[in-house]
């Protein structure tokens, strides 16, 4: 059994109210690890129809991230897991503030940042010909603006220890029918590499991590059935695959690591 060096650790993860995500099964990773887990997450209302939710689809991952983090907070807790769980927003400097500033009263620092909080448009207006103004301003201020207020204040609150970990999508530099999504995680990518030349000093390491097609509840059968073909290894991408990821590059085994992009796709995208 690998161990990563993370007990004790005070890791920060955005985004992690889906029971089926990324953010809440590297929260779980962390916890088995030793970690202590605070998670951020802020709940996003769309239409959904309550009827469908008991399967993979739209409708489930639409009811999960309109969640208050309970599911994830119950199964931490199940494990005896010492835990934070805050709601709060990213694109907002003050509410990044209070974050940290919880944050380090119950856990005195953050050694680990993981940006993983994301939005996307879901009314098919994110193509060049109908994009609207609004859907550029909603995604950047959650993808981008979030992400480096999250990291300015990591940086301004360091320690003695400090892992950033980005999360992108493998089709970040080509992503059409999602441009300004896709736009938002090519400027994360640029920004992991700029911030980590940054903060080398500090010995802070900056990575980021490109999933593939991530079962997080969202893919039904039939998106299932048309994606896994492009996907050389022949499946579905499953969080705990990113999880795995993201616990190696907020290791000490990862100490010189850094300004990195890792896709963890499958060799989808290449």
């Amino acid at each position: 059994m690998v161990d990563y060096g993370l007990n004790g650790r005070v890791v920060l993860v955005t985004g992690a109210n889906n029971p089926q995500g990324i953010g809440a099964t590297t929260a779980v990773a962390f916890a088995r690890e030793g970690a202590k887990v605070v998670l951020v997450y802020k709940r996003v209302a769309r239409q959904f129809d309550k009827a469908k939710t008991g399967r993979n689809g739209v409708d489930r991952y639409y009811a999960a991230n309109a969640g208050n983090g309970d599911v994830v907070a119950s199964r931490l807790a199940a494990m005896n897991a010492d835990y934070l769980l805050l709601e709060s927003d990213i694109s907002n400097e003050d509410s990044v503030r209070e974050i940290y500033s919880a944050a380090i009263e119950r856990y005195g620092r953050v050694d680990i940042l993981v940006n993983n909080a994301a939005t996307d448009d879901e009314t098919g207006f994110d193509t060049i010909e109908k994009i609207t103004q609004n859907v550029i301003d909603d995604t950047f201020a959650v993808n981008v603006r979030g992400s480096i207020l999250m990291t300015r204040e990591f940086i301004r609150q360091r320690g003695d220890y400090g892992r950033i970990i980005n999360l992108s999508t493998d089709a970040a530099q080509v992503f059409a029918g999602q441009i300004t999504y896709g736009a938002s995680k090519a400027t994360l990518e640029a920004l992991t590499r700029s911030i980590a030349l940054e903060v080398g000093k500090y010995g802070i390491t900056v990575n980021c991590v490109a999933p593939g097609p991530t079962q997080t509840g969202w893919i039904d059968e039939e998106l299932e059935r048309s994606v896994v073909p492009l996907i050389p290894m022949n499946k579905l991408i499953q969080p705990e695959d990113i999880a795995d990821a993201i616990l190696f590059l907020a290791s000490e085994r990862a100490r010189m690591i850094t300004g990195q992009v890792i896709k963890v796709s499958g060799g989808h995208a290449l």
